[in-house]
């Protein structure tokens, strides 16, 4: 491939991609399902045991995730362990020492869908887009969190021990 040309607003030169990565992002494409697709899982016991989609999650991405209050929005139920945070809510649990009581798949199950441990769980699911009911017209049809901010999530909480 040709390198590309620096943009006429200053955005730097990007650097030529092989053949061969070029081909590894294609099938990791292929492999995963999209930002608004739902990944297939499979619930045992309390939790879901295996990432989804096979991703490795990012704490600082689940970090960042957890606070950004356009998006998962956990911070207006949920506190979090970081008094630089302000306006946490506590409608939620704490996610103080979330993982020494929970693990990664316990976590799981509850960021993917909330409703599969306690039915009454005011917990929006955030993977789930099947027999929801009062779904902004601009999230219906598609999960609030994808397969990889799942697991950016879960990655995050599961950092958080007492």
């Amino acid at each position: 491939m040709s390198r590309l040309r620096r943009a006429v607003d200053g955005v730097p030169e990007a650097r030529p991609v092989s053949r061969v990565r070029a081909a590894a992002l294609a099938l990791a494409l292929v492999a995963t399902p999209a930002a608004g697709q739902v990944a297939e899982f499979t619930v045992t016991g309390d939790a879901i045991a295996a990432p989804l989609a096979g991703l490795a999650g990012d704490a600082a991405r689940g970090a960042a995730l957890v606070r950004d209050r356009q998006t998962a929005n956990c911070l207006i139920c949920h506190a979090i362990p970081d008094p630089r945070e302000r306006f946490m809510g506590d409608v939620g649990p704490p996610l103080a020492g979330v993982a020494s009581r929970l693990t990664p798949g316990q976590m799981r199950l509850r960021v993917v869908d909330p409703t599969l441990v306690n039915p009454n769980s005011v917990m929006p699911s955030y993977h789930r887009v099947a027999g929801l009911v009062r779904v902004d017209p601009a999230l219906r049809g598609r999960p609030v969190l994808g397969a990889q901010e799942i697991e950016d999530v879960v990655a995050y909480l599961a950092t958080l021990e007492e």
